[in-house]
């Protein structure tokens, strides 16, 4: 809900030049993940250990008071400090995410992983939209109390609503049920694959969210001023509908063809996709490429997190997802940042060129690695026997 109008809230603190909004904006939106980044791999421990639920009402209550403060904040740096606290308690989504993973038998993780990925999805679709009408009609303060109303209410849902089963995975039967984090990085190190496909998590991120925070300021300069949030609500929610249509129907495929291939052909087509951003004259044209990469972006994140499933034993996955949350979240970082510094110093063209070679050389890196640990070793195997 707010995310369209980040930017142009920062510029009411005061008169500030475009170059200044943009680089504050991508810093803004950006500083929540560093300490997101450090304490979800906390987090995910945690919930191994006592229970996901726990921390999903934790994390609704510190996300809640603090978009609530957001709306009173009078300057860049009040909003960058409580951005900031909020990267505390940020990770309700993919702590959900470890929540139903532990839960589901892993030849339909991605299946049911996609069918979770749609209720964030349906949130993307209707937030911006919803926010973006909001601001323009009861300004951007009453809009923060709403959105904060509305995680205060997902965590009341969570209290009385979900009942937390404690699973154990029968292939897993013969492993140990605690791991020290030493033993679980070593697990991920000694998985190429799945150092791979974790550490994709951040250059993904980094390319998504490059344009996120100046995407309004973007749709401004096509469109004009008139109604300008509602117009970057209705750019945002375009990629919230492409996934939404097809999220569970990737997650489906994985099952049956495997996560990885389809990991590969999703990062060659939203880097395929992210460049003739750039060269958009109109809202509709921005609009139809946004719905295009929601399409392909859709699907990396359940793909992604049922190959976690399917790698890692259940009682260390808290803790795994944990890292790939924090790696996302380091791109969450980057990403905004980057995409301000390039908007400000060579224009919004730069942003869409940088993004779409990361989402590109994503692929080929993820390529590389399954043709040479997975791909090359199970042809061997044939031909032996």
């Amino acid at each position: 809900m707010v995310l369209p109008f980040i930017s142009l809230f920062i510029d009411e603190f005061g008169d500030f030049s475009d170059s200044y909004v943009q680089s504050w904006s991508g810093w803004i939106f950006g500083i929540t993940f560093v300490t997101a980044f450090i304490f979800s791999p906390i987090w995910g421990r945690i919930g191994d250990k006592y229970g996901r639920k726990k921390i999903l009402i934790l994390s609704s209550a510190g996300l809640g008071l603090s978009v609530m403060l957001m709306g009173s904040a009078n300057s860049v740096w009040d909003l960058f400090f409580l951005r900031l606290f909020m990267g505390v308690f940020t990770g309700f989504i993919p702590m959900s995410q470890a929540l139903i993973s532990t839960q589901t038998p892993k030849e339909v993780a991605g299946q049911v992983l996609g069918t979770l990925q749609t209720g964030s999805i349906t949130g993307s679709l209707m937030g911006p939209l919803l926010g973006g009408a909001l601001a323009d009609v009861f300004g951007y303060a009453a809009t923060f109390q709403w959105v904060s109303i509305s995680i205060f209410l997902s965590g009341i849902i969570v209290l009385f609503g979900v009942q937390e089963a404690r699973m154990k995975d029968p292939a897993d039967e013969d492993k140990q049920q605690a791991y020290t984090s030493k033993e679980v990085l070593m697990h991920i190190v000694k998985n190429p694959v799945l150092l791979v496909v974790m550490l994709i998590s951040a250059l993904v991120q980094i390319a998504h969210f490059s344009i996120q925070p100046i995407l309004s300021l973007y749709v401004e300069t096509i469109h004009g001023p008139a109604n300008i949030a509602f117009f970057s609500g209705m750019a945002f929610s375009a990629a919230g509908l492409g996934n939404l249509l097809m999220t569970k129907r990737w997650g489906r495929l994985g099952d049956r063809i495997g996560y990885v291939k389809v990991l590969i052909f999703l990062l060659f087509m939203a880097g395929i996709v992210y460049f003739p951003g750039a060269f958009v004259t109109t809202i509709w044209q921005l609009v139809i490429l946004r719905f295009l990469l929601g399409i392909s972006i859709g699907g990396i994140i359940p793909v992604r997190i049922a190959y976690i499933r399917q790698e890692a034993p259940i009682s260390m996955q808290g803790e795994v997802l944990g890292y790939n949350t924090s790696l996302r979240f380091l791109g969450n970082v980057i990403g905004p940042a980057l995409g301000g510094m390039l908007a400000g110093l060579f224009g919004f063209s730069a942003v869409f060129f940088v993004t779409s070679g990361l989402l590109l050389s994503s692929g080929f890196f993820m390529l590389a690695a399954w043709y040479k640990h997975e791909y090359a070793g199970k042809q061997t195997q044939t031909t032996s026997s």
